[in-house]
């Protein structure tokens, strides 16, 4: 998509990672819910509401920059907050907490993948018109699986803040666990690090492109399959 203008790469891309993105944080939220934490549901954040989860940073800065960098498209919104205490087995709770939003992008690419089906199989009018609804809407479905696989994968990264840190935390025995919940505190500065710093140091260590992306890739074909097949 680099020759398409600004304006429409970004429409492209950004209102599909704003829609991944409020579904994988209200997923934590409901899952906590069902696991006893009603922290969510009280502060009102398990709505899909864009509004109440933009980040501006992470969800429309961040993107657009990318965007206009034609580097890989992604960002966060605001966490839906969860207190793992209220939870019925925190430790064992939290595990299916933390999976929840990335579970939820990958079963939002399957049904991509299956309404994509559409295009390949002639049922639907041709994408080959980028500036028509199909041609747009095309686009925007194979931006939507892309997006939402990628998330799924980054964020099974096995470092606190992502989802994959979690896990790791609830799996670990409960000395290790509370040494490793440790780490969360630098969070943030972590994925600056992984994301900007190591880049800028050395290509061989730019984590996102060479391990990241490939699984990201091989995990988009794999969905984009399922569409060419359903289209036959």
């Amino acid at each position: 998509m680099t020759d398409l203008p600004l304006p429409y790469t970004i429409a492209v891309w950004l209102i599909p990672l704003v829609i991944a993105i409020v579904f994988h944080e209200v997923a934590h939220g409901y899952v906590a819910r069902l696991f006893g934490d009603h922290t969510a549901a009280r502060m009102g954040r398990l709505t899909l509401n864009p509004i109440r989860h933009v980040d501006p940073v992470g969800t429309v800065v961040l993107p657009m920059v990318l965007a206009i960098a034609h580097a890989p498209i992604f960002g966060w919104a605001k966490p839906v907050p969860v207190d793992y205490r209220n939870l019925r087995e925190p430790r064992r709770d939290m595990i299916f907490v933390a999976l929840a939003g990335p579970g939820t992008n990958f079963v939002l690419a399957m049904l991509t993948a299956l309404t994509l089906a559409g295009f390949f199989s002639g049922a639907v009018p041709p994408a080959s018109a980028l500036y028509t609804v199909s041609g747009f809407a095309f686009l925007s479905l194979v931006s939507f699986l892309q997006v939402n696989v990628f998330l799924g994968v980054f964020n099974l990264i096995p470092l606190p803040p992502f989802d994959g840190g979690h896990v790791v935390q609830g799996l670990l025995p409960r000395a290790a666990a509370a040494h490793y919940a440790k780490l969360a505190r630098f969070g943030f500065p972590l994925l600056l690090i992984l994301l900007f710093v190591l880049p800028m140091i050395s290509p061989q260590l730019d984590i996102v492109r060479r391990f990241i992306g490939p699984i990201a890739n091989a995990v988009f074909q794999g969905f984009l399959g399922i569409a060419q097949l359903g289209g036959l």
